[in-house]
């Protein structure tokens, strides 16, 4: 059986507008509506002609109807009438559909139809196993200075060239306006119509399969945006039992919760199935609260993973989350949720805090050499350590979880954006310190994700971005981003996020990665690194996690040694701002460098890692500051690395 066939159930009960008139521009289209405040409710077609038909009340709130000779894109909304009086007896609300496909109005407009019928070319697409995979991150918006989907074709090519596996796009769900990050999205099932619709959406996702990468959809079931957002008036899709960071938290566990988490579950299969996404990226599960004895959480991944088994694919969940709890990604079986990643801020915040030697915030958590030997020896920093920024004990152990089950970074969207000025990591730290950060997370034993534009050190900000037509909104936004960075040292105030030339300023020049100069060689660097990741068996997530010696104090070197029967690698990472001298001890065999960042090729400072060694014990070796060297070993694995102690080697 070719993929993506028989993509939809026999017997289809979907939310919203399903039309069922193929490639004719008219035919039937059924209507299912979810509204139990509502004590009836018409649907109001209204284009290309004006059509009001009545919906029939069903079991547990849902209102449907089958309409006939419909136009195939037509436009939509629905008239809720309430309890207490009867259709026409009282004005009723009118509102769009909260399952619509596409709001070519914006956030306020009436719903359009879209039919499913995209002419896919890609039956023969295999999404690759997890342990494959280098994403990168991008916003649709700010990646091309045209902002669309159509726009992101064009830079395939250059993806693949650089070697990355898979896009992963910010949420793509409506929002106000045509300036937002995403997360204030209120139609999780319409793709923005700036970006170019679902028809764009399909577009890209077809001729990424086509070029061999894989889709992730960043999705956001934590919470909905403030504009906009209309679910209240259909049913109590929210709850005040709890209070999130960004609004009403969704009611998962409490009356009615049952149908709210249908809404949700189908707009996961949603991705999967019509716009054929290769796996999910779930925002802030901490900010998901579920006290249920079969959480939603779990009820997801089984269901994103059944639709998988269905269609014969293989989809990827992958969560965000900051509570180092290791029950995300443990297999349900297990008493876990379920899912097969999750992103690793601790990785990130101990790799930050040694590049750039910030200490406000979360950052005050962080800051010694052992802090990323340790993410890289168990994953979490903090398992269960007392955390001076949380003023409490913090996370849990790991245990022996695959490497695979981690996603790490030297940038995203929230560590940049969420900077008071949405500074990247160049600006922060300088040339060499960004190499040594990018060499430690494609080095790692985890799986490797990058930010746009950070493979050609885009010196452009991503600051935080909004185009909401609620003047008070605007306001309260305004203030709250000011709130936001109390607990940093960082001076000035923030960028208006209002202001669309705060918005441009985020744009991409990706010319600035063909011009000579340390753009150019910092494109090569990459390259480079993902070459070495896929090509040396021991950089691979299933090969040994390796020995990890860390050097003494807040800098000092690190030293790896990662073990494969094809061979083993040693790399040595200087974190420091001056040379620096290592000793090399229980290295077996024969060793070549593989890679050296100080090389002239990459603009370095010049090296004197020596190329090849032999059974070097008690051999120091010097590193210039912020070097990182890697040799590849020869003696078929036997090379043990040396004792796995701390503090071995030394510094100047």
């Amino acid at each position: 059986m070719t993929r993506f066939q028989n993509r939809r159930p026999a017997h289809d009960d979907r939310l919203g507008a399903n039309y069922g008139g193929g490639d004719r521009p008219r035919g039937p289209c059924d209507f299912k509506l979810w509204a139990p405040h509502a004590g009836a409710v018409t649907l109001q077609l209204l284009s290309p002609e004006e059509r009001e038909l009545t919906m029939e009340a069903g079991a547990g709130g849902y209102f449907s109807i089958a309409a006939s000779d419909v136009a195939a894109d037509s436009l939509y909304r629905f008239a809720l009438f309430p309890r207490s009086s009867g259709e026409g007896k009282s004005r009723p609300l009118i509102r769009p559909d909260p399952a619509s496909r596409l709001q070519p109005k914006g956030v306020h407009g009436p719903s359009r139809i879209v039919a499913d019928t995209f002419p896919w070319t890609d039956a023969r697409w295999e999404n690759p196993p997890l342990h494959e995979h280098i994403f990168y991150e991008l916003h649709v918006g700010a990646a091309t200075a045209q902002g669309t989907f159509d726009a992101l074709v064009l830079l395939l090519p250059a993806f693949g060239d650089l070697g990355i596996t898979a896009l992963e796009l910010m949420p793509v769900g409506e929002f106000p306006g045509r300036r937002n990050w995403g997360y204030d999205g209120v139609y999780p099932f319409a793709v923005h119509h700036a970006y170019g619709g679902p028809l764009g959406l399909k577009r890209l996702v077809d001729a990424c399969h086509r070029q061999g990468l894989a889709v992730i959809m960043d999705v956001v079931y934590n919470h909905l945006g403030p504009e906009g957002n209309y679910l209240a008036d259909f049913g109590p899709y929210f709850t005040d039992r709890y209070t999130t960071p960004w609004g009403r938290a969704v009611n998962f566990d409490g009356p009615y919760s049952d149908a709210v988490r249908r809404y949700f579950l189908e707009n996961a299969r949603y991705w999967i199935r019509d716009c054929h996404i290769d796996g999910l990226r779930v925002d802030a599960v901490h900010g998901i609260y579920d006290f249920s004895a079969r959480p939603f959480l779990a009820a997801l991944t089984k269901s994103v993973h059944a639709e998988a088994r269905r269609l014969g694919r293989r989809i990827h969940c992958i969560a965000e989350s900051d509570l180092n709890d290791p029950a995300v990604i443990r297999r349900r079986e297990a008493g876990g949720m379920g899912f097969d990643a999750q992103w690793n801020d601790d990785f990130h915040h101990a790799l930050h805090g040694l590049v750039t030697g910030e200490k406000d915030g979360y950052y005050a958590d962080f800051g010694r050499l052992d802090d990323l030997a340790r993410a890289w020896r168990r994953g979490f920093v903090f398992d269960g350590r007392y955390s001076t920024f949380r003023r409490r004990c913090h996370g849990n152990n790991a245990g022996k979880l695959p490497t695979q089950r981690f996603v790490v970074y030297c940038q995203n969207h929230d560590q940049v954006g969420n900077r008071m000025k949405g500074e990247r990591l160049t600006a922060l730290a300088g040339f060499e310190q960004h190499k040594l950060a990018a060499a430690c997370v494609f080095f790692s034993p985890y799986i490797p994700l990058l930010f746009m534009g950070e493979e050609y050190a885009e010196p452009a900000p991503f600051a935080y971005f909004i185009s909401h037509g609620d003047a008070a909104l605007v306001r309260a936004v305004r203030q709250g981003r000011r709130a936001e960075f109390r607990a940093f040292a960082w001076k000035g105030v923030p960028p208006d996020p209002q202001d669309p030339a705060t918005f441009k300023r985020c744009v991409l020049n990706r010319d600035l990665a063909d011009m000579p100069g340390s753009h150019r060689v910092m494109s090569a660097f990459y390259r480079e690194l993902i070459r070495l990741r896929k090509t040396l068996p021991a950089l691979s997530p299933l090969a040994h996690r390796g020995r990890v010696a860390a050097g003494r104090g807040a800098g000092g070197v690190m030293r790896v040694v990662r073990r494969h029967r094809a061979g083993p690698v040693c790399i040595l990472f200087n974190f420091n701002a001056c040379p620096a001298a290592h000793v090399l001890r229980g290295l077996s065999g024969r060793w070549r460098k593989q890679f050296d960042s100080s090389e002239a090729r990459w603009m370095g400072q010049g090296s004197r890692a020596p190329t090849v060694f032999s059974i070097c014990d008690g051999a120091a070796v010097s590193l210039a500051p912020w070097q990182v060297v890697l040799w590849q070993g020869d003696d078929g694995g036997k090379g043990n690395g040396g004792a796995e102690k701390k503090n071995e080697g030394g510094r100047t």
